[in-house]
């Protein structure tokens, strides 16, 4: 059983159609996935800060089945957990947004399991998932690579946490959740979640960069990450090109080697637009 964490509102649904199905393309899979959705409804801070909606976990789920019918979803509404833990803190306006912050809930949640890949959805699978899977994390509380930029700019082990391989059995024990969400109830910290995660840590295990890149795609690449990045032409500027955004994935960086999931994905977003007219 391979086990997957999404977090986020109704507007993270392309994300995880476009991951899962890069997963189920790319990987050799004998055993089912499960994925595991943290939600919740913020609208009092952002009318489009909305839980993801049942219409979208259904399509989700009908797609995913097509590929094992053991393969399932399993939705949380952390709105109430929240509010108790973060509302009103400091980090409440984000780098991103509330939903950065829910995943370090993941103590107070019961029925996670105790090994858990959390992801953003703004990932995709280049290689077999069970190249990152299969990685022990027994004696930590987390694998993660380092971050492109951080690595520079802060210090040489600056993890990104957009993939993270969590020991939650271990995270229960020592308490990092709890002393994350202290530190963001505190003060506020430059990169929220991921700042307080990476000052909690008690031990961790460094991944290579192939398993979360940010910047570039190779053919040993096992993640892509298609977070902000530095372009340097026409002139030196940030963007934040979506795998969803396929035109742009093709015209800025001329990636074509996702089209099988792209054309699928394409396909069924169409199909859930007609069943929501």
């Amino acid at each position: 059983m391979i086990n997957i964490m999404f977090c986020g509102n109704h507007g993270v649904f392309d994300g995880m159609l476009t991951c899962a199905l890069s997963i189920f393309h790319r990987s050799e899979l004998k055993e089912a996935i499960h994925f595991h959705l943290l939600t919740m409804d913020v609208s009092h801070l952002n009318p489009k800060f909305t839980a993801i909606t049942k219409e979208q976990v259904t399509f989700f789920e009908k797609v995913i089945k097509k590929y094992n019918a053991e393969n399932n979803v399993f939705v949380y509404d952390v709105s109430n957990l929240y509010r108790e833990e973060f509302d009103g803190c400091p980090n409440e306006s984000a780098y991103c947004s509330p939903y950065t912050l829910i995943r370090l809930l993941a103590d107070r949640i019961e029925g996670l399991p105790d090994k858990i890949l959390y992801l953003d959805v703004d990932v995709m699978f280049n290689r077999d998932i069970h190249l990152l899977w299969d990685i022990d994390v027994s004696d930590v509380e987390y694998a993660a690579a380092r971050d492109h930029y951080g690595k520079f700019l802060i210090y040489p082990n600056y993890i990104n946490a957009g993939v993270l391989l969590w020991n939650l059995k271990r995270m229960r024990e020592t308490g990092i959740f709890a002393k994350a969400r202290e530190l963001l109830r505190a003060k506020k910290l430059t990169f929220a979640d991921q700042s307080a995660l990476i000052r909690s840590t008690t031990k961790k295990k460094m991944l290579s960069q192939r398993f979360n890149d940010q910047k570039f795609l190779y053919k040993k690449t096992v993640v892509r990450h298609f977070s902000k990045r530095l372009f340097y032409l026409p002139y030196p500027h940030t963007d934040n090109i979506k795998q969803w955004q396929v035109d742009r994935i093709h015209k800025v960086f001329g990636y074509h080697c996702f089209d099988d999931i792209f054309n699928e994905y394409l396909t069924l977003i169409q199909e859930f637009k007609g069943e929501q007219a």
